[in-house]
């Protein structure tokens, strides 16, 4: 088994410290990516999915239609962490998409790094098929969605997750995320521009003239 050993990154206690990276989890279908995409573009943090971290052997499994295994999963959650980890220390912050439908998969990618949240999101299996089928282009076997809630092992309250339902519009699921982690949204492009236009002018001072400018020159 490949070692699920984290990255030696300084620990803090956990409480309320400000989270530098965003973990959304939840079964195939549930939004993970519009929710990720949408939130780190409100934060202007860094994005990725975790499909970008399977290696090519998985790859092709998937392609096949072949069920990875924990053994295939080892090095993709490890790939994942290191990212996490890397990002961390640079300084940055980041919202990654990944499935973690197991806690021991969540062991890796979050643990006990303080600054790491995770956010679930959270739907019954009809209302995800409905969505799924309402795609374009998209297929997905129902026997395929009921294995991930068959898989699904809901995150507990130990873990400090972030519970939202995928009921509401997107941008309101967002919100509540923005709200419940206490992170500020960075200002829009024409929110910035409001902000300098608002920006007090400088005040000139007039020029001496006369005797006044006299006297400084002398």
């Amino acid at each position: 088994m490949t070692s699920k050993k984290q990255a030696d990154v300084p620990a803090r206690p956990r409480g309320r410290v400000a989270p530098s990276i965003v973990v959304i989890m939840g079964v195939s279908g549930c939004g993970k990516t519009t929710i990720g995409t949408l939130l780190a573009r409100r934060l202007d943090w860094e994005f990725a999915d975790a499909d970008w971290f399977h290696p090519p052997a998985n790859i092709e499994k998937m392609h096949s239609g072949t069920p990875l295994t924990d053994e295939d999963r080892w090095p993709w959650l490890n790939a994942i962490a290191a990212w996490i980890d890397a990002t961390r220390r640079a300084g940055g912050r980041g919202v990654v998409t990944c499935s973690a439908l197991k806690r021991r998969y969540r062991r890796i990618i979050v643990g006990d790094r303080p600054d790491v949240r995770l956010v679930y999101l959270k739907g019954d299996m009809s209302l995800i098929a409905r969505r799924i089928a309402a795609r374009h282009e998209h297929f997905m076997p129902s026997q395929l969605l009921q294995s991930q809630f068959d898989a699904l092992e809901e995150p507990g309250a130990d873990e400090n997750p972030t519970i939202v339902s995928i009921e509401p519009p997107p941008h309101e699921m967002v919100a509540q995320i923005l709200a419940t982690l206490e992170l500020a949204r960075a200002p829009s492009k024409r929110e910035g521009l409001r902000r300098t236009r608002r920006a007090p002018k400088r005040r000139r001072h007039p020029r001496p003239r006369g005797a006044a400018a006299r006297a400084l020159r002398s």
